[in-house]
Parts: structure tokens; sequence; C-alpha cells
């Protein structure tokens, strides 16, 4: 009886431990891009918020570019008489992003969001037919 009673309340734990929403898969990346209305170039309110819709766009897929191939980053210190002068780090990423989803896209305050959601899967096979292709070098004789 109590080895019964054991189990159940076993069972009812580890019922009680799962999550309450499914684990992120890891085959779906999503990104955040942001920016300002305010700071962009334009000749009114509304083409300033189309830039700045374009910018947040562009920062979202470097952010999945990040995720995807990693970000490059060097550092540079320069020593005069033993003393530490200028120091500089700089950040880069490449590569490129098929397949990407635009999620939602919407302004908060002096803002410019954009949400990006990118299946590993899709881009891997998109990337596939992207590849450049060679052109074969004997022309085949076509009979009119």
């Amino acid at each position: 009886m109590n080895k019964w009673l054991l189990v159940l309340v076993t069972t009812l734990f580890m019922m009680g431990c799962q999550p309450l929403q499914p684990i992120r898969s890891m085959e779906v990346l999503t990104s955040v891009g942001y920016a300002s209305i305010s700071e962009q170039r334009g000749r009114d309110d509304a083409e300033k918020q189309v830039r700045a819709m374009r910018a947040s766009k562009m920062d979202a897929y470097r952010e999945l570019a990040e995720q995807v191939y990693g970000m490059r980053v060097s550092g540079r210190a320069e020593l005069s008489d033993q003393r530490l002068g200028t120091e500089r780090t700089s950040g880069e990423v490449d590569g490129v992003i098929r397949g990407a989803e635009v999620v939602r896209s919407y302004k908060v305050g002096d803002s410019y969001v954009t949400e990006l959601r990118l299946d590993i899967n899709k881009m891997n096979m998109l990337r596939d037919y992207g590849e450049v292709q060679q052109v074969p070098e004997k022309r085949q004789q076509t009979l009119f």
C-alpha cells in the first residue's frame, strides 16, 4: 500500500514540474530590431517613420545574423611609456539570412520595433536554392 502511495505522490510531483509552455525549439530563432524615429533624416514625420521602419528591420536582421554566424570581435590597446593609452573594440557580423519572416512591426514612443522569426530548416533549404550554378561550357547545337 505504501509503495503505491509513493508512486502516486511521485507521479503527481513529476507532473507538477512540467513547464507551462512548450520549450522553445532551437530550430526557430527570433530577433528584435529598434530604431529611433526622430533621429532619422526626412522632410516630414511620415518619411522619418518609414526610415525608422526600415532601420529597425535591418537591426533585427543583424541580430539574426549574430545568432546564426556569431560576431567577430576585435580589440586593440596602445601602450606608451608603460601607460595604457587608447583602447578600441569593434564588432562585425557577416552572413546571408534567407527565409526570415516579420512577426510584428510597431511604434513605441519615439522608436520603431520590428520582430523577426527564422526557421533554421527553411533557411538551409533556401540556401541550397540560392547557390550559383555553373553554366555548361559546351553548347548544344540547335537544328531548326
